[in-house]
């Protein structure tokens, strides 16, 4: 990775914690000077905020799925016993013919069945599981993605969007990547801060909340991630609040500070913008949060 480019990738253990509000106000903060990408590529929204104009699009396919030739298929059903994961059936046509069909959604691209048909009759093509896009936005430029509905391989999918953000900041000169990272700590999260500068975990102060934290950490911290915590709707629950930084630095993350419950935060999405855009109380906690990450 380019030294001169820094990539901060916001996280969450879990969803609902107010990470793509961040991440939007981290965008408007950045006033030009990032990439803007969006991770969550099972269920991007940042979007949603920044209202992208799209310029470019491109299909994102990964692994293969078999389908079956009807005119070349014999029917004699080697493929159905084959199949492990019973994703083939045999169908009796109007005609009075048997011939076997691949369900999409079940079939788990293994080849079994291409490799073993005696007539050849089942392709084997490239699965189509989504797309990305390279949009420009108010703050930026933007890479985002969709995953198919029921696709699979999102850890391949957020990688090219990390690739396509970078880029287009080494094109354009800019020294910050701003990303939005997907909740949990499974595939796609490993995807997005692998590599990465800086994690912030944007949390809350619930029990849920202090348990996916420590998650989350002992992630950050096997792949070796400088780690930055901040508390969103503190205000509801200070005592536990107190109890999740204390946790955070016994983890060994540096506290960037607290958020507190906002009603505008909701009027500022329901506009299309970040809070740091709008008068309201708890933009300036964003921005405290913004200076002790270290970007002003």
């Amino acid at each position: 990775m380019s030294a001169a480019i820094q990539e901060c990738v916001i996280i969450s253990g879990k969803g609902g914690t107010g990470k793509t509000s961040v991440t939007a106000s981290f965008a408007v903060l950045a006033a030009g000077r990032a990439v803007l990408a969006d991770c969550d590529v099972d269920a991007a929204d940042l979007h949603l905020v920044l209202t992208p104009k799209m310029i470019t699009k491109a299909d994102f396919k990964s692994g293969n799925e078999a389908v079956i030739r009807s005119e070349a298929c014999t029917g004699c059903g080697t493929c159905v016993e084959l199949c492990r994961f019973e994703a083939i059936r045999c169908v009796r046509r109007p005609d009075g013919k048997t011939r076997c069909e691949v369900d999409p959604i079940a079939c788990e691209g293994c080849g079994v069945c291409v490799r073993f048909c005696p007539g050849k009759a089942v392709d084997f093509p490239e699965r189509l599981c989504g797309e990305w896009m390279f949009s420009e936005t108010r703050c930026g430029p933007m890479v985002h993605a969709r995953l198919s509905t029921a696709a699979e391989n999102s850890g391949k999918l957020v990688a090219t969007v990390r690739q396509e953000a970078r880029r287009v900041a080494e094109e354009r000169g800019l020294p910050l990547i701003i990303t939005d990272g997907p909740p949990g700590i499974g595939c796609p999260v490993i995807a997005s801060v692998s590599g990465a500068d800086r994690v912030l975990v944007v949390t809350e102060p619930t029990v849920s909340g202090e348990h996916d934290l420590e998650r989350v950490l002992k992630l950050a911290r096997h792949f070796v991630i400088p780690a930055f915590v901040c508390i969103n709707k503190w205000d509801i629950n200070p005592e536990m609040t107190e109890r999740i930084e204390q946790t955070a630095r016994k983890m060994g993350a540096t506290v960037a500070g607290r958020i507190r419950y906002d009603r505008a935060v909701t009027s500022a999405q329901r506009a299309e913008q970040a809070v740091v855009e709008i008068d309201a109380p708890s933009a300036e906690d964003v921005r405290a949060v913004w200076r002790q990450m270290g970007f002003e």
